[in-house]
């Protein structure tokens, strides 16, 4: 540990979003049991996946944007309206876009292209986060150092079932087991990039974060009512249901129980 400290800020924030980062790829490795699995399990699953995009999109990404945000009076509610209200135009923008592409034609495909873009945006403030933890320590702060430690540790724990909200949906949507392992994965590798951005450039990300949290937590919240929860609800309304219920709670609890270690 001694050792980690003494390194220059960027390298911690790097170390610490490769784990975040390693934490995603193993939720998204879990879609090669997906063609073991029975098709009323895989609609629970799916339909986990958007309660726990939903549950993100407020605890993981709003509620941390208003924090930020605490006593700017009239100016919080601007960030966090203008920046949920622009990732939701994004997502449909990019559902608009695709349409018009000949390799998105085929809805599912499209679908699939949506969750993996809503789920990136959602990990590079998060990324952002930890990075700007570990950059503004200052030399030999202990207590500082565990605290950015233990937030990485609590993003990490989340992680998990974020992997499985990208490769599972994409494997049920056609993609092969590798495709869909692939965007998983490659969804959590924009942590480690804002991570050491962050890092390096504290001040400036900083500020821009609340509009950041916001604007994921639009384009996620997008995702789910316009393409998981459709997608599940017409192979099974009640299966579908206690899917995003029980995601949801998941989502929920994990960040709670994150939220001790900080």
């Amino acid at each position: 540990m001694e050792w980690l400290m003494a390194q220059p800020v960027w390298l911690q924030a790097l170390f610490a979003t490769l784990f975040t980062y390693a934490m995603t790829a193993f939720g998204a490795s879990f879609v090669f049991f997906s063609r073991r699995i029975r098709p009323p399990v895989l609609i629970l699953m799916q339909g986990g996946a958007a309660g726990i995009m939903i549950a993100a999109s407020f605890f993981s990404l709003l509620a941390p944007a208003a924090e930020r945000l605490e006593g700017a009076g009239a100016m919080s509610a601007l960030v966090l309206g203008c920046g949920f209200a622009a990732g939701g135009a994004f997502i449909l923008a990019a559902e608009l876009l695709l349409r018009r592409l000949r390799g998105f034609s085929d809805g599912k495909k499209r679908s699939g292209a949506l969750t993996f873009f809503a789920m990136t945006l959602h990990n590079i403030p998060e990324g952002f986060s930890v990075g700007v933890a570990f950059g503004s320590l200052a030399a030999g702060d202990a207590a500082g150092w565990v605290a950015a430690a233990l937030l990485a540790l609590g993003i990490g724990i989340q992680n998990f079932p974020e992997g499985l909200c990208v490769s599972v949906p994409m494997r049920r949507q056609g993609y092969s087991a590798g495709k869909a392992f692939f965007y998983g994965q490659l969804s959590g590798c924009v942590e480690i990039a804002a991570g050491v951005l962050g890092a390096l450039a504290v001040g400036a990300i900083s500020a821009l974060l609340p509009w950041a949290l916001a604007f994921s937590a639009g384009a996620m919240i997008a995702v789910s009512c316009a393409e998981l929860i459709p997608a599940c609800c017409n192979e099974g309304k009640m299966l579908a249901a206690g899917g995003i219920v029980f995601g949801f709670t998941l989502m929920m609890v994990l960040d709670v129980v994150a939220k001790f270690f900080v």
